[in-house]
């Protein structure tokens, strides 16, 4: 029996909203979280992943409807992982809990999922801090002349098909899973997408990676540790 991204775009059944589930990793991310799980599309199931908060990150995601899996290994690839494995659904939305990206923008995402495409990411658009722009677009002008992905962005947010994601083999557990992600995408000869999404501060709370030069500068160094 052929995977359902082998086969032709005709014949895939549509993506419908029970199909989706959002992962969201946090980590402390009680403040902004009632913003953002109140932006997710109607239909669409929520997973909401604890990496080791130790404000009510938890109780706040299930006061507002969502499940939550608790994943004591720190890392973002860790708590992206775990959110995966416990989605039931089809098709896996991430992004993060911090407020700054709009829920309301990822049924864009699956629909070009629903036209073709195997990843879906989305390009921040808006005000986010210099140093951390620098380091994704010299990233993503790697992936471009390396593998032909039209990537201007590491994708912190994204649509993807569950079980292609988990066949993909993604194992980096830190902050270098977006880009280990793209890379075997790139090396599995995916269909990548890339559309513009919203980018806004955070709306509580303080980043762990692209908020201080400190974040970043740790980020990058995983980061390049993935494309060599």
């Amino acid at each position: 029996m052929p995977r359902r991204r082998d086969l032709p775009v005709s014949e895939r059944a549509p993506i419908s909203p029970r199909d989706v589930t959002v992962v969201i990793p946090c980590m402390n991310e009680a403040g902004s979280l009632p913003g953002v799980l109140a932006a997710v599309p109607p239909g669409y199931r929520t997973v909401v992943v604890d990496n080791n908060s130790t404000d009510d990150t938890a109780a706040v995601a299930v006061a507002h409807g969502a499940s939550v899996v608790r994943e004591p290994v720190p890392g973002y690839g860790s708590a992206v992982h775990a959110g995966v494995l416990a989605a039931q659904t089809m098709v896996v939305c991430v992004l993060d809990g911090d407020g700054s990206m709009d829920p309301g923008e990822l049924p864009r995402l699956v629909a070009a999922l629903d036209s073709g495409a195997d990843l879906a990411v989305g390009r921040r658009r808006g005000t986010w801090p210099l140093h951390s722009r620098i380091g994704n677009a010299v990233l993503a002008a790697r992936l471009r002349r390396r593998y032909g992905l039209p990537i201007h962005d590491l994708g912190a947010m994204r649509a993807v098909r569950r079980q292609d994601l988990l066949d993909l083999g993604v194992d980096n557990r830190r902050s270098g899973y977006p880009l280990q992600l793209l890379v075997l995408a790139g090396r599995a000869h995916w269909r990548v997408v890339e559309q513009d999404v919203t980018y806004r501060p955070r709306t509580a709370g303080t980043s762990k990676v692209s908020g201080s030069l400190k974040g970043t500068v740790v980020a990058v160094h995983d980061f390049w540790k993935v494309i060599g």
